[in-house]
């Protein structure tokens, strides 16, 4: 069994926010794969399903971002679950728009909702990690992933996140390369293989052919001369 945390803050207010993406990737995986209904417990909103042979409980928990791992915390304790069984969805501020990136163990960067699971059951967990781009000014970062995502990025948004549905019985399964090329197919889909030839841009030198040999005698060729 295994417990899938998307991160985000509760409310309409907040539903749109470049910090909730990680509630909006789960709730496609849930409505995508035929998930039970969403319903209160462990401090959030749990979900149930299967993805592949792989059972998965998903959470959204509604403690506000910055005190994610008390819901987290409760919900692996209940299950008797690892770190290690743990898989969270969050934003990322480091990686560009639609970029998608998975992960396991490491630090939180700074970011809230991570810090908060850090606290609560350790850094063993494994993340995908978002791309949602930076302000470029540090100052800026709280009101940045506090706004919500223009109309110009709702078609990638959308793309990532239909991608992450499609690839998540791989990520179930531990095949991240897998899970990792479903989100790039719908996010980067390949190219055409109908392209036109390149253009040839210097002609071949046109072949000649081989001058006979002179054989005349030198008397001869004066001769010929003043014919």
């Amino acid at each position: 069994m295994q417990l899938w945390v998307g991160l985000g803050n509760p409310g309409d207010q907040y539903a749109m926010n470049r910090h909730n993406i990680g509630f909006m990737a789960v709730d496609r995986i849930a409505g995508d794969h035929g998930f039970s209904p969403w319903r209160a417990k462990f401090q959030g909103r749990i979900a149930e399903g299967r993805l592949g042979s792989e059972k998965v409980v998903l959470l959204k928990p509604e403690t506000y971002m910055n005190r994610s791992g008390q819901s987290v915390g409760e919900a692996i304790r209940f299950f008797k679950l690892e770190p290690t069984d743990v898989i969270v969805f969050h934003d990322e501020i480091d990686l560009a728009p639609s970029k998608c990136r998975v992960k396991s163990g490491g630090g939180h960067a700074g970011h809230n909702g991570l810090r908060s699971l850090h606290d609560h059951i350790g850094d063993a967990y494994s993340r995908v990690r978002l791309g949602v781009g930076h302000p470029g000014d540090k100052a800026r970062v709280p009101g940045y992933v506090l706004s919500d995502f223009p109309k110009a990025d709702r078609d990638w948004l959308d793309d990532l996140l239909r991608g992450i549905s499609d690839g998540a019985p791989a990520l179930a399964d531990g095949d991240t390369g897998r899970f990792m090329n479903a989100v790039s197919l719908r996010v980067a889909p390949p190219r055409s293989s109908k392209t036109p030839a390149p253009e040839q841009t210097e002609e071949a030198p046109a072949r000649t052919a081989t001058e006979p040999e002179d054989t005349r005698s030198p008397l001869q060729k004066l001769v010929d001369r003043f014919r």
